[in-house]
């Protein structure tokens, strides 16, 4: 193969179809299927819209490498530290209202083929957004535009509303041992 081809994107085409994909589960692996399905959209020279619920300015990985393309547009939302659901605050409510409404825009804009909303599963089962509010915005979602919410707790409603749903099983986690996250690997 030569290295044109390897530089090069397939030639973009509209879905004819866009669908609602949910990735959710206590395992490891939600968001990371997210960015593998990015990065082929990528590939096939579609434009790509992501919100991060509840991470304010975690510094990911995928965040720093995907910033650096044209083809993303990326916007994080949160206070920055871990959301308590037994005490949430209104700036944390009024992130992921903010990242819902972001989310929302950049679907209608015609703009994007590829929209994905990391952590929202988990911002509805906190309490943060209305699950209405997400059905609402599955319900207006454009022909060709595809979907990706991922996050713990996907509510009974959103997997219904889907068209794919995978959940990450957790079977064994190095947190379970102790171990700390590790840049690079778990974020």
């Amino acid at each position: 193969m030569s290295d044109k081809a390897l530089n090069s994107p397939l030639a973009p085409e509209p879905l004819p179809r866009g669908l609602v994909q949910i990735f959710t589960g206590d395992g490891k692996g939600k968001t990371s299927a997210a960015i593998g399905a990015v990065i082929r959209a990528l590939g096939h020279g579609m434009k790509v819209y992501i919100a991060f619920f509840m991470k304010g300015a975690h510094p990911s990985g995928e965040f720093h490498i995907l910033s650096q393309l044209s083809s993303v547009t990326m916007a994080s939302f949160g206070t920055g530290g871990f959301v308590d659901p037994k005490n949430i605050k209104p700036e944390e409510k009024g992130e992921a209202e903010r990242a819902l409404a972001a989310v929302r825009e950049a679907m209608l804009s015609g703009k994007y083929d590829l929209v994905v909303l990391d952590e929202v599963n988990l911002a509805v089962a906190f309490g943060l957004i209305e699950l209405e509010d997400v059905l609402k915005l599955i319900d207006d979602k454009p022909k060709n535009v595809e979907l990706i919410l991922t996050g713990r707790r996907a509510d009974s409603k959103l997997v219904q509303a889907a068209d794919l749903v995978t959940e990450c099983l957790k079977i064994k986690h190095p947190y379970d041992m102790g171990v700390a996250a590790r840049g690079g690997v778990e974020f």
